[in-house]
């Protein structure tokens, strides 16, 4: 005997579809800013680590906006921007042998906390919120 197990019903709202749309093209926008910035900007000028602190304040900004639009967020790019923004500030102060070793740390802890977040329903696809 198998159990049968029942999954409802995907709703989608577009409402939130066309504001999560928004919100990624934002981020796109703001993304490609920085890049031009940094494009035109003597590496001397800025300080190694900003790049990806800014990339990563990006990603997260975007998923906070979810968060709080009640939108649900990108487990993929909030991952990324832990990541970018504490290999940033690695990289600012000076500490460059650590990235694989926090990246595995990081990647570790969220497969221990994952089940916190599949609970409360954050991540997933922003349409079906």
């Amino acid at each position: 005997m198998s159990a049968q197990t029942t999954q409802s019903p995907v709703v989608q709202n577009p409402d939130k579809a066309a504001l999560n749309k928004r919100l990624e093209s934002i981020g796109w926008g703001l993304f490609l800013i920085m890049l031009g910035g940094f494009a035109l900007v003597p590496e001397q000028t800025i300080p190694k680590g900003l790049w990806p602190i800014g990339v990563g304040v990006i990603m997260l900004g975007l998923n906070v906006t979810r968060y709080f639009n009640k939108i649900r967020m990108s487990g993929f790019t909030t991952f990324l921007g832990i990541i970018s923004i504490i290999g940033g500030v690695l990289e600012l102060l000076g500490v460059k042998s650590l990235e694989g070793a926090l990246f595995l740390i990081i990647l570790g802890s969220y497969l221990l906390i994952k089940p916190w977040f599949d609970q409360r329903q954050l991540f997933g696809k922003a349409e079906e919120s």
